[in-house]
């Protein structure tokens, strides 16, 4: 697939939509502890995947939502887990939505992706506009 640099609407809706279904199941669940970390780690990687093919120009290199799921789901996939902010990325912490420093694990809650995702998705939304 071609690298991309825009989403159609119905793209950006379905994902809001998934989300806020996960979100539901989750908090319906009754279920906490690790579980929870394990969960919404899995599904910031499914949060990506749709959008996966998004060109640098698009993402930027500096901290935005879209570099800040880039950089978690490199570090989840190629980093044990641990937050890298790699070299490509001018990742600055206190401009991100989670602020991970380098080096943390990453263990989301629900409260953090539900942020990160809206984040995310609201970004593509407001790049693929412009």
């Amino acid at each position: 697939m071609l690298g991309r640099n825009s989403y159609e609407p119905e793209e950006l809706e379905n994902a809001r939509a998934t989300v806020k279904k996960q979100l539901a199941d989750w908090r319906s669940s009754g279920a906490g502890g690790d579980l929870e970390t394990s969960y919404f780690n899995g599904l910031v990687l499914a949060l990506d995947r749709p959008f996966v093919h998004r060109i640098r120009k698009m993402t930027g290199k500096d901290t935005n939502p879209l570099s800040e799921v880039e950089l978690v789901v490199d570090s989840l996939i190629g980093n044990g887990g641990r937050f890298d902010a790699g070299t490509v990325v001018k990742y600055q912490p206190e401009k991100s939505v989670l602020g991970l420093a380098p080096g943390d694990q990453i263990r989301l809650t629900a409260d953090d992706y539900e942020r990160l995702a809206a984040a995310f998705i609201d970004e593509l939304e407001k790049r693929s506009a412009g």
